[in-house]
């Protein structure tokens, strides 16, 4: 697994934690906060995604 990969996973992770404690939460700043907090982790994995994509075609182009 490369780096990008790790750092996907770790985003992906990060995401499914911020929403289930968004979803566990009773104060409902915690609760908007978690769920602020998790989508910046889920397009941070977007953007890693599509970063893994281009480099996979920048390397299938140059072979």
């Amino acid at each position: 697994m490369t780096e990008h990969e790790d750092r996907l996973e770790r985003f992906e992770t990060l995401t499914a934690e911020c929403e289930l404690i968004a979803k566990l939460a009773t104060d409902s700043k915690k609760r908007e906060f978690y769920l602020r907090l998790g989508e910046q982790y889920r397009q941070l994995a977007v953007d890693m995604r599509q970063a893994i994509a281009t480099k996979a075609a920048a390397e299938k182009a140059a072979a």
